[in-house]
């Protein structure tokens, strides 16, 4: 089978609106399947998300660009990072960060 059947949806994550959440702090949020979300992270160096980020349905995150410290741990680049459902983290960057990011939507979220 060659080519796309069907319809899809594709932009540069760059033209995906930026929405500041905290100092230093980007989020874009993606299209995604049903029941999913996902977005892509860009923080600035010395930067530290503005809350502590709590995941009752669970989050996955690669790490694109940076690294991303979670209390003494460092994740560089290519990182993979799973956190199970009723997590939390507050991550932080020395270097500046760029990650994906996904999760399930809680239930009764569009």
């Amino acid at each position: 089978m060659t080519g796309i059947t069907g319809d899809m949806h594709a932009l540069l994550a760059a033209d995906a609106p930026a929405i500041e959440v905290g100092s230093g702090c980007v989020r874009r949020d993606l299209p995604a399947a049903r029941g999913m979300r996902a977005w892509i992270v860009e923080m600035a160096p010395g930067s530290e998300w503005p809350r502590v980020d709590e995941h009752p349905t669970g989050e996955d995150v690669y790490v694109l660009e940076g690294e991303m410290i979670e209390g003494d741990r460092r994740f560089p680049a290519g990182s993979w990072l799973h956190f199970l459902p009723g997590s939390s983290h507050r991550p932080r960057t020395e270097t500046g960060l760029r990650l994906l990011g996904f999760n399930p939507l809680e239930p009764g979220d569009g």
